[in-house]
């Protein structure tokens, strides 16, 4: 007999485990969407979506998931012929990677693969290779939710600054973004695009542009089209062209509850540690689970492990096992093995710890794959729920 009756809980890497103050500042009746409560509302999301990417530069909202801001950066800054260079580290950037194909731009993917960051050194040597400037934009994903890795996006800048390059730095903060530490402003991005439904705790909808005086200017020689473009989106004259259309009247109702959450009660920073303590929580799970048996981190090394995501390694297709029984006995949906070979789909899952997530939450996530490995009769070492419960009891991380 199943024990799932009850409330189930999401722990996948996006979309994240939505608060109930958000579900709740939805439901209720449209609003008026010409004046009065919605513009007013709307234009104090924008300061705040500016302080969670520690911008001072321009903000857009978008009716779109992360595929959609993903094309729409491209279209702001490049035209078909341009050439771009893209740090693999992972499944995400391939996407973005394959977005910029399909519009006509050349692509030289540099992949580091599924168990490593990019190297700022490679990043250096194949810029200053690029002698007559023809790589117009760098591009990467911060957090990959398929590897769980997470880049040094200062680090990357720094090689960039170093081989003297003037290509655009793009950065994809949709899994990272108020979750892993980001400075848009002090680590010199030029683009940087997100989306709502990992770290801001709402519902998938809505994705962000942020961009410098520099992407402005790549803007000058492009041709978006009416709905891509950001220069009325960030600089409106009339409210409505804000989003090219009607405004995502419902969605910025939950935002704003995410917004005042995550900024104005628990502090960006605050947010940041919070996600760094439950990140390291699980990882000792992991390790505790791994003494014995298959179990093991896909990112090896901690300094480079997102605090948003864990993809955790098996065999023998015990992975596929676990996820099935968690989710069928128990009410947990885990995250599916992504960006590894078709027949190696089996062997991997992935927590998301993301977003809206307390201790009670993380302990009932570890406590449930506990519980399946043994049902399961998978080999794995003891002692997982009491090396978390520790690093809980010692908040905030080290």
């Amino acid at each position: 007999m199943s024990l799932k009756f009850g409330r189930t809980q999401l722990a996948i890497p996006g979309p994240s485990v939505i608060p109930e103050r958000v579900l709740g500042a939805m439901h209720r009746p449209s609003p008026n969407i010409y004046a009065g409560e919605l513009v007013e509302m709307t234009e104090s999301i924008v300061p705040d979506l500016k302080a969670v990417a520690r911008t001072k530069h321009q903000a857009t909202i978008y009716i779109s998931n992360g595929h959609g801001v993903w094309e729409a950066a491209l279209r702001n800054t490049l035209i078909p012929g341009d050439k771009v260079l893209v740090l693999g580290t992972g499944r995400f950037a391939e996407g973005w990677a394959s977005m910029a194909k399909s519009i006509g731009v050349e692509v030289e993917l540099v992949n580091f693969g599924m168990e490593a960051c990019a190297d700022p050194d490679v990043l250096e040597e194949t810029l200053r290779k690029d002698s007559k400037g023809d790589i117009r934009a760098v591009m990467m994903v911060q957090t990959d939710t398929a590897s769980s890795v997470i880049n040094d996006v200062a680090a990357c800048r720094q090689a960039i600054d170093r081989a003297n390059h003037n290509a655009l730095f793009m950065v994809d903060c949709i899994a990272s973004l108020a979750c892993d530490r980001f400075e848009m402003d002090e680590w010199g991005v030029d683009v940087t695009v997100s989306a709502c439904q990992k770290g801001l705790m709402t519902p998938a909808g809505l994705g962000f542009i942020y961009f410098n005086d520099k992407a402005a200017g790549a803007k000058k020689r492009t041709s978006p089209g009416e709905y891509w473009d950001w220069d009325l989106r960030a600089e409106p004259e009339i409210f409505y062209q804000r989003f090219d259309g009607t405004a995502p009247t419902h969605h910025l109702y939950g935002l704003r509850a995410a917004l005042d959450i995550l900024v104005h009660e628990e502090g960006i920073e605050n947010v940041w540690t919070r996600h760094k303590t439950i990140a390291h929580s699980v990882w000792s799970a992991i390790d505790a689970w791994g003494t014995s048996g298959s179990i093991s981190h896909n990112i090896q090394d901690r300094a480079i492990r997102s605090h948003a995501v864990s993809t955790v390694n098996m065999s023998d297709g015990n992975a596929a096992k676990l996820r099935s029984w968690t989710e069928e006995n128990a009410g947990l949906t885990l995250g599916i093995g992504l960006g590894f070979p078709e027949a190696d789909f089996g062997n991997h899952f992935r927590i998301g710890h993301m977003g809206h997530q307390n201790l009670p939450m993380v302990m009932g996530v570890l406590g449930t794959i506990d519980a399946a490995l043994k049902a399961l009769d998978i080999p794995h070492g003891d002692g997982a729920l009491d090396a978390a419960s520790k690093v809980l009891a010692a908040h905030p991380a080290a």
